[in-house]
C-alpha cells in the first residue's frame, strides 16, 4: 500500500473501531481497549485505563498484523486498487486472520477479481450483522473500488 493509501486505510479503521481509553466489552463480549485492541475474553483485563500514546502504539501493531495477514490471505494482494486492499485490511483488523480465512467465498471472490460477488458474500454473512454499517460500506467499497464513507464525503 502506498503511504497514502495506508493512512485512508488506517482513518477508516479508527472510525470504524472507535475510540475508547477506558477497557470495555465488546459485542462479543471480548474486553477490548484504545481502537479496538482485544485485552482477553472472561475476567476482567489487568489493563483497564491506557494514554492516547498508549492506544496509538497498540494501533500500529494492530494494523502491521492487520496488513500482514491481508497479505496472506489475498494472493495478487498488490494487484488490488487501493480501496480494495483497504476492506481486505479493514475486515483482518477486525477479524483476525483465522475468522477472516473462513469467508472462504469472499476470498476466492476477491482473488478471482470478482467484487460484485465478494461484495454479496461479505453483506450475507453473520459479521455483517454484527457490523451493520461497517459492512455495508466495506462491501461498497469492494463492489466500487472507491473510498466510501467518510474518506469519500459521505
Amino acid at each position: 500500500m502506498t503511504d497514502e493509501a495506508t493512512a485512508k486505510c488506517k482513518k477508516q479503521i479508527k472510525y470504524h473501531e472507535g475510540f475508547r481509553l477506558k477497557a470495555y466489552r465488546d459485542t462479543l463480549e471480548y474486553w477490548t481497549i484504545g481502537y479496538g485492541h482485544m485485552l482477553n475474553k472472561g475476567d476482567r483485563p489487568k489493563i483497564e485505563m491506557i494514554t492516547k500514546a498508549e492506544a496509538d502504539v497498540l494501533f500500529e501493531g494492530d494494523f502491521v498484523g492487520a496488513l500482514s495477514d491481508a497479505t496472506a490471505l489475498i494472493g495478487e494482494f498488490d494487484a488490488l486498487n487501493a480501496p480494495r486492499q483497504a476492506v481486505v485490511v479493514n475486515m483482518a483488523f477486525n477479524l483476525g486472520y483465522d475468522k477472516l480465512s473462513g469467508f472462504k467465498q469472499t476470498l476466492a471472490a476477491i482473488n478471482a477479481g470478482e467484487y460484485d460477488r465478494a461484495a454479496d458474500h461479505m453483506l450475507a454473512s453473520k459479521w455483517a450483522k454484527q457490523v451493520g454499517k461497517r459492512a455495508i460500506e466495506l462491501s461498497e467499497q469492494m463492489r466500487r473500488g472507491e473510498w466510501q464513507g467518510a474518506l469519500n464525503g459521505k
